[in-house]
């Protein structure tokens, strides 16, 4: 058994970007633990989401989850001013924040740590926070470091087949020619699609982000709602690209003995 730690940003970003290798570990025998840096509160959306968080979590076979303290930075082109009492993740010293989880990948004995890629996905500023913030906890710790991306064409074609299917989801296809990573730098892609009902159900739970308002919030209800099997078929694979230190010759993760993996 291997203890798996997954860094992410918002209450909804495990499910999205790793909800079925998180399952797929924990079904393993797995200790998985979440760690979502902000606590989903900001100037939008300002009801706490950590009790949904938690059932989410739950479904996946999570077995801890952990806030590591700040607030959410938003996804405006302002960064709003600091809540009382906390800061915004995108101000926080990388430093800082990066010791913060190194002492609990110190505490759980991570053999193996979750981020994000180098442009955070599709560039929301708390998720390239996440990804400075990993790398800088997992060379202080020497934590094996896997970042939770998708393959740029990928991405592409999900956002084409939103707009054939008419529903309200403004995104320039081009910016996402800056988004993600290649299909070349993808270095680990997992088969979920026996977990990709746990994946939904743990989706769903995150029932302020469904019902609200906004263009991914109704990528999250068309996504809930879609027939089990062809959720499977949408969100049935997930991509990492591997983060080696110079002259490393560790050998492939493998998750378990059906491990989907395909190659370094």
């Amino acid at each position: 058994m291997t203890t798996i730690v997954a860094f992410h940003a918002h209450a909804d970003d495990p499910v999205l970007l790793s909800g079925g290798t998180l399952a797929r570990a924990a079904a393993d025998g797995h200790r998985v633990v979440v760690v979502v840096a902000t606590d989903g509160m900001d100037a939008e959306c300002p009801s706490p989401r950590w009790r949904e968080l938690q059932a989410s979590a739950a479904v996946l076979g999570v077995r801890r989850v952990v806030h590591l303290g700040y607030a959410d930075s938003g996804h405006g082109p302002e960064l709003y001013p600091d809540p009382p009492g906390r800061q915004r993740f995108a101000r926080a010293d990388t430093e800082e924040a990066a010791h913060r989880l190194a002492a609990l990948l110190h505490e759980e004995r991570a053999d193996l740590l979750l981020g994000y890629d180098a442009n955070g996905g599709y560039g929301h500023r708390d998720h390239v926070k996440v990804h400075e913030v990993a790398r800088r906890a997992a060379r202080l710790t020497g934590t094996r470091l896997l970042e939770a991306t998708m393959p740029r064409d990928v991405a592409v074609r999900f956002v084409r087949v939103v707009r054939a299917l008419r529903i309200p989801f403004q995104y320039d296809v081009e910016a996402l020619g800056h988004a993600y990573s290649s299909a070349s730098a993808v270095t680990h892609r997992f088969d979920v699609r026996r977990f990709a009902g746990r994946k939904q159900a743990a989706l769903a739970a995150h029932v302020s982000d469904v019902r609200g308002a906004g263009r991914l919030a109704a990528v999250l209800r068309l996504l809930v709602w879609l027939p089990a099997p062809l959720f499977g078929v949408v969100a049935g694979r997930e991509w990492y690209v591997e983060v080696k230190p110079a002259g490393s010759a560790r050998p492939d993760l493998q998750l378990s003995a059906r491990s989907g993996r395909r190659r370094r």
